[in-house]
């Protein structure tokens, strides 16, 4: 399968629409076109966050990952948040998943981040494969927490 992955915009959210939505759908949520239509142009209207598309040579949509720029206090860097990661099923056992993982990291770098920062659910054994075989590290040392508001 041929595809190349390049930065997207809001021009693409006919294609990018179904993917966001698939990932939404694998973590348990509704089907909502609109919702995922409206929170990436927020994102793209707001420059609020990175998306990285993998297309194949007809234009269509094959897999996106979207970064989220963060900071860390203790080490004065800029890091990103690598928040999402989705390849449409079609599309997987091609390569899709590694080249936005290689794209997403090049871009931080260019953009002085120090370092990609991702979770995935505890049952997403194929993904924790995949960032690991990619020299991706398991952090020993923190603990996440959230705060439902």
């Amino acid at each position: 399968m041929r595809f190349e992955v390049r930065q997207a915009s809001i021009r693409d959210l006919d294609a990018l629409v179904p993917l966001f939505d698939g990932y939404r759908q694998f973590y348990k949520q509704p089907e909502d076109l609109a919702r995922s239509r409206a929170f990436l142009a927020e994102r793209f209207a707001n420059n609020e966050s990175i998306v990285l598309l993998a297309c194949d040579d007809k234009g269509n949509g094959l897999g996106f990952t979207q970064l989220f720029p963060m900071f860390s206090s203790v080490r004065a860097v800029r890091i990103y948040l690598l928040n999402d990661l989705f390849v449409a099923s079609e599309a997987r056992r091609f390569g899709v998943a590694k080249a936005l993982l290689a794209a997403a990291a090049e871009h931080a770098r260019t953009l002085g981040a120090v370092s990609l920062w991702l979770q995935t659910a505890q049952s997403n054994a194929p993904a924790q494969a995949l960032y690991e075989s990619l020299g991706w590290k398991r952090d020993p040392e923190f603990c996440d927490y959230y705060l439902t508001l």
